[in-house]
C-alpha cells in the first residue's frame, strides 16, 4: 500500500530549521530600462536599492519593494528582453504578487493600456490575473475574495483543505474558503470582483 501523503496543516513541522518568512526572490533579467518599466512603472514597485551584483560586478542588481517590505531582486545587464521562458524541473513557473481588491479592475485596465495580454481566473480561494513581464516570465497578480488577516492566512487555507477533502472535491473552491472562514470564527467580508472562469483544465 502506498504511503499516505503528508498532512496539510498550519502547524510548524518537527524540523531542525523554521524560516520566518520570504526575504527576497531573485530572477535573471535583461536590462535595467525594460525591467524598471515593468516592475516600477507598471506594477508600482518602488526601486529601493541598485548596486553591482556582488558575484559578478559586470551586472547590476536591482531591488524592488513588492509592497509589504518583501523584496524582488533582478540581475540585469546589457541584454535585450526576450519573450520566451524555459520550463522544466528547477525552473520558475511564475511569480505572484498581491493587489488590493479595490484596484483589481484598475490593474486589468493598466495592463491593457500597456498593450499587455492577460487572463483572469477565479481560482477558488483567490482571484488571479495572469500576464507576462518583459522577459516572458509569467506574472500572477492575485487578490483576496474575502478579508483574511495575514496572520490567519495559513490557518484559513489549511481549514479549506480539510473541507475540500471531506467534500471529495478536486480542488479548494469558494464554498470551502467560505466554510473555513466561518469555521474559524472570522467575519465574512466579501470583495466585489468580476465573474471569471476557474481556468481549471482536466478536472
Amino acid at each position: 500500500m502506498p504511503d499516505s501523503p503528508p498532512p496539510v496543516t498550519p502547524d510548524l513541522p518537527d524540523s531542525p530549521v523554521h524560516t520566518t518568512g520570504t526575504d527576497h526572490v531573485t530572477i535573471w533579467g535583461s536590462n535595467a530600462e525594460d525591467t524598471i518599466a515593468f516592475y516600477r512603472d507598471l506594477l508600482g514597485m518602488a526601486l529601493v536599492l541598485r548596486q553591482p551584483n556582488l558575484d559578478d560586478p559586470s551586472q547590476t542588481h536591482l531591488f524592488f519593494d513588492t509592497g509589504d517590505g518583501r523584496i524582488l531582486t533582478v540581475f540585469v545587464g546589457d541584454r535585450p528582453s526576450a519573450r520566451g521562458q524555459r520550463g522544466g524541473v528547477g525552473a520558475v513557473h511564475h511569480l505572484c504578487f498581491s493587489v488590493a481588491p479595490d484596484e483589481y479592475e484598475d490593474t486589468m485596465r493598466a495592463l491593457e493600456d500597456d498593450g499587455r495580454n492577460y487572463n483572469v481566473f477565479d481560482r477558488g480561494v483567490f482571484h488571479s490575473i495572469y500576464t507576462h513581464d518583459n522577459n516572458g516570465l509569467v506574472i500572477e497578480l492575485s487578490t483576496d475574495k474575502y478579508d483574511i488577516p495575514d496572520d490567519r492566512r495559513g490557518e484559513v487555507l489549511a481549514k479549506a483543505q480539510q473541507l475540500r477533502e471531506a467534500d471529495g472535491a478536486d480542488y479548494a473552491k469558494d464554498e470551502h474558503l467560505r466554510g473555513a472562514i466561518d469555521a474559524l470564527g472570522l467575519e465574512l467580508v466579501e470583495h466585489d470582483l468580476p465573474d471569471a472562469d476557474t481556468g481549471v483544465g482536466g478536472l
